[in-house]
């Protein structure tokens, strides 16, 4: 039985990548010292997996910054704008992915959304008319061989041709079919490429097949594959899916000349149901996602071993897969001191993850897998009780009424109650919460952690920047204040960290985009509150200023969403946990004084089903009541804001609607304020806050560009409606482009309010 990896970790164990990176972004390092880090990170990534016996290791999954963009690079698809820098190849590449301010020129970042189903982000490749799709770049070729003089020869991996045109954006009257013939030619000479190279298999990666595919979406990829397989030679193509099952296309895999098909059966619902009742071809070998590329808990050998004992008697050749890229799991346990021996013996991040394709590989080869040691000791564990329970908890759970989903009075009582106790001005400006992450915040929160100084003097250095950030965010002139979330390290990771039910790790890194990366908390029992969690910093920005100040917390679905959750009780039960918890917290908040209270939903979409016919009774029936949950108690003049980042929210807006906040704040900038669109269309009730500027780019907008933007918003949106921010949290970026593009957002607010 041999086994095959879709994709590994690419950052670094310590986030090497991350490092080196920032340091070239400021100068600090040259081109070449950025490059040898990725080359010494690739070696140690394709060495482990070798090492762990590993047969399809992949090559190309890494990247500097995004592997869509990678592929949009490949193919020649760089915008006008971008080339019109002059910059060379690797800078142009930052360009697109970070936007470019500098003696060149100045232009936005490509738009960022959400992986599929993921915490992980994607550039959105831009397709011009004009855009003329070809082999161009070397990054592909060059890992592969580079590999080779490892001696390991790899399985290269590429965003596949029907995903990428899918995913991308058209400038222009043309669209994705009128791309086919090109598209395919450049894939057909990658293809070539790789085989005169040496290449034994290319990975093609097709996600959006899990997605709902229209009849045009067939005819789109076939059209591109049967043109793309007509002459490729003696390399052999894997097509491979991940995040879900292949209903919509499974016949049309199966005939279309693929050596492989990759299939995922974790999060496939129906993956198992149709190679059963449609078998599999005899000419093609499945390689069956079987270990998940998501969750970080140990496999469980005996349901694995009876999943691919049936799977060999329906298709000829098998080959063990994980079920998506490993890119979504830590790296490795070794670098955990947080976690005790009890505890990490239940899980597998992506090390592990390669130690049990050899369990499973030498379990699979004796003639009775059963009596192998390595199985009898994984059944061992799974039937050792793992999970921590809280009988008060599951009670008052299993106790709410329809009642304490619904806020009274209805959205338009309150809505004109707040607007008289607040008085603010028409475009109201606020940010998001947090404000820059320097090096003496993280420092003083190490030091504290370290125990090198006390509690006092912990507090007491947050209560300074609090200060601080108070009085210049009063002299800029923003109406409604934040105090900077100068005590927290993740907007998850705290929360998590002031609950009891979850459990913490020290480097267990996840990337969520470019090489920023997250640290995911675990579920490890029942969730609840024991305690306030931030009312006294809150408290105390507030009794600086007579402006309003935000209370900040982050809602229960992005809280269960960017955790690795539990497997014993369903993704409801533990989101109704977090949000009677946070609930504790907002009615604490409100007791305090504190009248405005934000509760960020920043991941709302991220666990939304790829198939529609599946949001609301997977999905949304449980989602929207629990942010409903949290803020149902507060009285009416209590106004509750939340906040959405980098997803197609268009589609679901009338759900978000539904939400009952008082103020939504989106990202909108690097998506061209589509969703203003949708917004408009479906009478959306909420206030809005869409925001204006990119605060995951270091470049400054002018004020006339943010003029133009609130201009543009209020063609669409009522002037009562609208809020003025920018899209996301100011914790990365720097201090000085911070206050200078918050100074550029007041005086443009104020420069269209003169107008109104």
């Amino acid at each position: 039985m041999k086994t095959s990896l879709i994709g590994y970790p690419r950052v670094g164990s310590l986030r090497e990548l991350k490092f080196a990176s920032e340091k070239y972004f400021k100068n600090e390092i040259t081109i070449d010292e950025l490059h040898r880090t990725g080359a010494e990170l690739r070696a140690s990534h394709w060495k482990s997996q070798q090492e762990h016996g590993i047969d399809f290791i992949p090559s190309n999954d890494f990247s500097f910054y995004d592997n869509l963009l990678d592929t949009a690079s490949l193919f020649n698809i760089i915008p006008e704008r971008y080339r019109a820098l002059g910059l060379p190849p690797l800078e142009t590449y930052f360009a697109m992915a970070r936007g470019y301010q500098g003696a060149q020129g100045d232009v936005k970042a490509l738009a960022m959304k959400k992986w599929f189903n993921t915490n992980y982000h994607y550039m959105v490749p831009e397709i011009d008319d004009s855009t003329a799709i070809r082999a161009a770049g070397t990054k592909l070729f060059d890992e592969f061989l580079e590999a080779k003089q490892h001696q390991i020869t790899t399985k290269p991996v590429l965003i596949g041709a029907f995903t990428l045109l899918k995913l991308a954006k058209y400038n222009g009257g043309k669209q994705a079919g009128d791309f086919v013939q090109e598209t395919a030619a450049a894939y057909a000479d990658v293809l070539s490429r790789l085989n005169e190279l040496g290449a034994e298999w290319i990975q093609l990666d097709e996600p959006q097949l899990v997605a709902d595919l229209s009849k045009e979406d067939l005819l789109l990829f076939t059209k591109l594959y049967s043109r793309i397989l007509s002459g490729k030679a003696s390399v052999k193509v894997l097509l491979q899916t991940y995040f879900g099952d292949v209903r919509d296309c499974y016949r049309e895999l199966q005939a279309l000349p693929f050596d492989g098909i990759g299939i995922d059966f974790i999060e496939g619902k129906q993956s198992l149901e149709l190679v059963r009742q449609l078998g599999f071809a005899e000419d093609k070998i499945l390689f069956a996602g079987v270990v998940n590329g998501k969750n970080i808990w140990r496999n469980n050998y005996k349901n694995t071993l009876a999943l691919v004992q049936e799977l060999t008697g329906h298709a000829k050749q098998l080959v063990l897969s994980t079920s998506c890229s490993l890119l979504h799991v830590p790296y490795s346990l070794q670098r955990e001191t947080a976690l005790s021996d009890e505890k990490k013996r239940y899980f597998a991040f992506a090390e592990e993850k390669l130690r049990e394709f050899a369990e499973l590989k030498a379990i699979l080869g004796q003639a009775d897998p059963y009596s192998s040691a390595l199985y009898i000791q994984n059944e061992k564990l799974f039937g050792d009780t793992r999970f921590e329970g809280n009988v008060t908890v599951q009670a008052r759970t299993a106790s709410l009424t329809d009642a304490d989903f619904k806020r009274l009075p209805v959205f338009a009582e309150r809505e004109a109650i707040q607007k008289a106790k607040f008085k603010l001005p028409p475009l109201p400006t606020t940010t998001i919460g947090s404000f820059p992450q320097t090096a003496d915040v993280r420092a003083n929160r190490f030091s504290f952690r370290k125990g090198d100084i006390s509690e006092e003097q912990y507090k007491q250095f947050n209560f300074d920047k609090i200060a601080e950030c108070i009085a210049l965010q009063e002299e800029i002139g923003l109406d409604v204040l934040v105090h900077g979330e100068y005590e927290r390290n993740d907007m998850v990771e705290y929360f998590g960290e002031s609950l009891d039910g979850f459990i913490f790790t020290k480097n267990a890194w996840v990337q969520s985009y470019g090489t920023r990366c997250v640290k995911p908390p675990i579920v490890w029992g029942d969730i609840s509150r024991s305690k306030p969690m931030t009312a006294e910093y809150s408290v105390y920005a507030k009794s600086l200023t007579g402006k309003p100040v935000k209370g900040m917390l982050t809602g229960p679905v992005t809280i269960l969403n960017w955790s690795f959750p539990r497997e014993d009780i369903s993704l409801k039960d533990s989101a109704l946990q977090i949000a009677l918890a946070i609930r504790d917290e907002v009615l604490d908040l409100e007791a305090n004084q504190i009248e405005i209270i934000q509760i960020d939903e920043a991941a709302l979409r991220e666990k939304l089903p790829l198939r529609q016919s599946d949001w609301q009774s997977e999905y949304l029936s449980w989602a929207i009541p629990a942010f409903r949950l949290v803020h149902s108690g507060v009285k009416a003049d209590t106004q509750i804001h939340t906040h959405m980042c980098y997803s197609q929210f268009s589609d679901i807006i009338r759900d978000i609607d539904a939400m009952d906040a008082d103020v939504i704040t989106f990202e909108a900038s690097r998506s061209d304020l589509a969703i203003i669109d949708a917004i408009n269309a479906c009478g959306f009730q909420t206030e809005v806050g869409p925001g204006v500027y990119d605060i995951h780019s270091p470049r400054i907008p002018s004020v006339e560009e943010l003029k133009q933007g609130l201009r543009r918003m209020l063609d669409k949106i009522n002037t009562t409606k609208l809020w003025v921010n920018p899209d996301c949290g100011l914790k990365t970026r720097g201090v000085s482009e911070t206050w200078e593009s918050l100074r550029h957002l007041v005086q443009a607010a104020k420069e269209v309010r003169e107008t109104l």
